[in-house]
Parts: structure tokens; sequence; C-alpha cells
């Protein structure tokens, strides 16, 4: 496989180096606005030949077409943020290739991946995959809720995504381990809940908090509904009787986040400083460190997983799905942060599992559109094994 990686961030930059150590992997172009970032990741992997450098402006869509016909690439992996998605998006498929990211396209005001998912028959008349939100969560958190309707059970009433960490960065208040740009879209827009008969809902910013309990010493964390793909996503395959994402964010991460939204530094769009054009949301993103760097000060574990209720043989049953990353154990193999690294994983596998065309299709498809088991049985292979715990009912 040839891939076109589209960002050399953090998350970027964990594809590389897990792909590098993969076989089926022939070549993976290193692109990114920023020449001296994608550089720095071509020398971590340390093959030039097969991990080439190109700078790119990832809004431009006909650079990303020119340089995937360059380089005759297979796949477009996006691996910027979402702002860009539109063009990588509509890029490869006038390119003609497959097409995959790791978070939905949205406006304020405009439901997640609405745009993407509008467009899947004309994918689909062109022979032409894009496998869409196929990150961590969304995309592990998918394959879970998948393997669950699959083997787990024959009825399900909740499916509940819950995402939490005991992360710390030394020395920092409030430091997000992730792109404060997706951060601020995640956790200001308004959360979405999805109920069989009623459809798609938004809620209050933070609602429903609940006591979560982690596993593997995380511990308890409150968690309050967030907006986030799985919601839109799960239900287009799975049939379930509600859906809800809930991150363990902590009261203060929250009150800096509804501190940032008063103030209108949240907002993307740029005012007038002193006759300086600037977006208030990179002047936030631009007094934070770059979460790519954050691995030899942070310490920690974080959780990725997906919660399931309904009844398997008639009886009720409860069971909660998850991966959990250590922060000292991804900087020690791979020199990379446990977020971003356990961001990575799902869309490697999944690039393994579309070479070795075990997955395959055509359309714009969710994770839980495929046969999970596959990608389930590679994940200890990945150092990112699965486990489950069953819960009292």
């Amino acid at each position: 496989m040839k891939v076109l990686l589209v960002g050399t961030g953090g998350v970027g930059e964990s594809i590389a180096v897990l792909a590098a150590r993969r076989s089926w992997l022939e070549q993976m172009v290193l692109c990114d606005v920023n020449l001296e970032r994608a550089r720095a990741v071509q020398a971590k992997v340390g093959a030039t030949e097969r991990f080439p450098v190109e700078s790119i402006d990832a809004a431009n869509r006909d650079q990303v077409i020119e340089l995937g016909k360059k380089y005759g690439v297979d796949l477009v992996m996006n691996a910027v943020d979402p702002v860009f998605n539109s063009a990588v998006f509509e890029a490869a498929f006038l390119l003609g290739r497959t097409y995959m990211d790791m978070a939905l396209d949205g406006d304020c005001g405009v439901l997640l991946g609405r745009h993407q998912l509008e467009l899947s028959a004309a994918w689909e008349e062109r022979g032409l995959l894009a496998l869409v939100g196929m990150g961590v969560e969304p995309g592990i958190s998918d394959v879970f809720a998948a393997y669950a309707a699959k083997h787990l059970f024959d009825t399900i009433d909740e499916i509940g995504v819950r995402d939490g960490a005991n992360l710390e960065v030394a020395g920092r208040e409030f430091t997000p381990n992730f792109s404060i740009w997706t951060t601020i879209e995640e956790c200001l827009d308004p959360p979405i809940v999805y109920e069989r008969g009623r459809g798609l809902f938004e809620t209050e910013n933070f609602s429903e908090p609940e006591i979560f309990e982690f596993p593997e010493g995380i511990g308890p964390l409150e968690c309050v509904n967030v907006e986030h793909e799985e919601v839109v996503l799960v239900p287009r395959w799975i049939p379930c009787d509600r859906v809800t994402f809930k991150y363990g964010l902590g009261r203060q991460f929250i009150e800096v986040l509804k501190t940032l939204h008063m103030l209108g530094l949240d907002n993307p769009a740029a005012i007038d400083v002193k006759g300086v054009a600037v977006a208030p949301r990179d002047v936030v993103a631009a007094c934070l460190p770059d979460p790519a760097g954050l691995g030899p000060v942070m310490t920690g574990k974080t959780c990725a997983g997906t919660w399931v209720r309904g009844r398997k043989n008639g009886q009720p049953r409860d069971v909660y799905l998850y991966q959990v990353a250590d922060n000292a154990e991804t900087m020690r193999d791979f020199g990379v942060q446990a977020v971003v690294w356990q961001t990575a994983v799902g869309p490697v596998i999944a690039m393994e599992l579309l070479a070795e065309g075990l997955w395959s299709g055509a359309g714009v498809l969710g994770p839980e559109a495929f046969d999970p088991d596959p990608f389930m049985e590679r994940m200890a292979a990945y150092q990112a094994p699965y486990a489950m715990r069953e819960n009292a009912t």
C-alpha cells in the first residue's frame, strides 16, 4: 500500500511510527504545511525513500490531487484538523482513491458529518471507499460497538462511549493533550444524543453528569455529554435504543472551557487587534504547548471504551470494552505520547485490513460497517490489546 499522509502533527507522527514497522506499507508520503515538521518525522522513522517529504496546504484540493498522482498512492489519509476535511475528502474522490479520516466534518449548527455522509451514493457509484471516523474515538470505539452487537448481545438498549484519563502534565494546570481546536469544538458545540424513535437531538453542554469507574487504576471520574461522531455513526449500522458519548473532563477543565466561551476566545473568526487580523482561538492555541511534545513531561493513563447494555439469551448484560494506553509505555516503545499514539492505532490497523482485502466496500462508511473480528484480532500485535469488564446487572 502507498499512502499520502496529509498532516504530520502528533497523530500523523504516530501513524508514521506505527506504519513503519509493517511490511504491508510500501510507501508513506509525509505531507505538512510545515516542511520542517515533516522532515523531523522522516528523521524519526529513519527511512527516506519509504517516507518522502512534501509541503502541502491541506485546504488546497489541487495540491492533494497533484501529490496523490505524483506518488501513485492507494490511500489518502487525512491527519489534519477536521476544518480541512472537505478539501482532502473531495481531493480523494476526484483522484479516485480510498480516503480515511479520524473525525467527521462539522460546522456549528450543522450535524457532524452531514456533508460527507450525504455524498455516500456518489462514492458508491464510482466504486470508491471513504472510511470516516477511523481513529480511536471515533474509530476503535465504533469497532467495539460492532463487536458487541455481533458477539455479545441479541438486543442492545444503549451504547455509551466513555473516555477518561488520569494524565498529568508537570508544571501546568490546564493543558489539553489533543488539538485545542478539536477540544473546543467537541466540548463547546451542543452535545448530541440518539434515541430510537426520536433520532438525533441536542442537549445542553456538559449535561447528564454521571460517575463512571475507569479501569486499570484510573478510577471514578465524572463524565458529561459531549458532541461526538459515534452518536451519528453507530445507529446508522447497529440497531440500538440509545447512543451517547461522555468525557471524563473534570470540573476545572470544564470551567476553563466555559470561561473561554464566555470571553469569546473560542471564536475561529478573525478579529481586528491593533490592525492585525487574529482569530481568538489561534491565540489560545499559541499559548498552549504542542500536544505532540507533551510526552516527556506527561504521566498517567488514558482509557477509550464502549459501554454496552442490553440482553443476551434473554438475560440482561452490561459490558465495557476498552483499551488503555500508558504514557510511560508509549514513550518508551514508540517515542510518542499516549493520546496521539492511541488515536493512531485505529487507522493503521484499518490500513492493514484494507491492504490485505479483509476490509473493503464502496460509499462513505463508518467503522461499524465492517467485520470487527480481524481488527480486534490485530490489536494485541500492535501493542494495543483490548479488555472487557463484565458489570453487574
